[in-house]
């Protein structure tokens, strides 16, 4: 029960202090090497867990779990590893919910569209006079006025993006 509840702690602490995957294998490292399983053991861990697909971080956790205490422990791990993000994203998500019915959330949102349209106006422009030097020929004028016409007669916006994208292939 001992080395269940070390475990517990151990991926508990990891998953607290690192943002997990990659960047917890070092602290994991300093944590499980000598204490719970030895070096050779960790690397076969390593390189066990990042050639499965999958999570890194997961497989990695109940690979360690699993060298410690079996089943059980491989379990442990497992729970002590996804308890942080998962309470993390019910807080956010409840708070969003109660933020969800206050009106300055809905101002906020009404006065960020405005600046959020000038922003993708201001990076199409970016993008269209930097790729040809400055210059604006015809097609594509003619290419994103048939585009703002899709949208104003409210055209399913993939439809209007695989048409832009096979009119381009063609016209450029």
């Amino acid at each position: 029960m001992e080395t269940l509840l070390q475990l517990f702690w151990l991926f508990l602490k990891v998953n607290l202090l690192s943002t997990s995957g990659p960047a917890s294998v070092g602290l994991l490292h300093t944590e499980a090497v000598g204490t719970i399983m030895s070096e050779a053991q960790f690397i076969q861990a390593v390189g066990l867990s990042s050639v499965l697909p999958g999570s890194d971080a997961l497989q990695l956790a109940m690979f360690v779990g699993y060298a410690a205490s079996g089943v059980p422990g491989a379990l442990v791990a497992l729970l002590g590893s996804i308890l942080p993000p998962t309470l993390l994203m019910f807080g956010v998500v409840s708070v969003l919910h109660r933020l969800q019915r206050e009106a300055w959330v809905s101002r906020f949102v009404e006065g960020l569209t405005p600046a959020v349209a000038i922003l993708m106006l201001f990076v199409a422009w970016k993008v269209l006079t930097g790729s040809n030097e400055g210059i604006i020929n015809w097609q594509m004028v003619m290419l994103s006025g048939a585009s703002l016409i899709a949208l104003v007669l409210k055209a399913p916006a993939p439809l209007v993006l695989l048409a832009a994208g096979l009119l381009g292939i063609f016209i450029f």
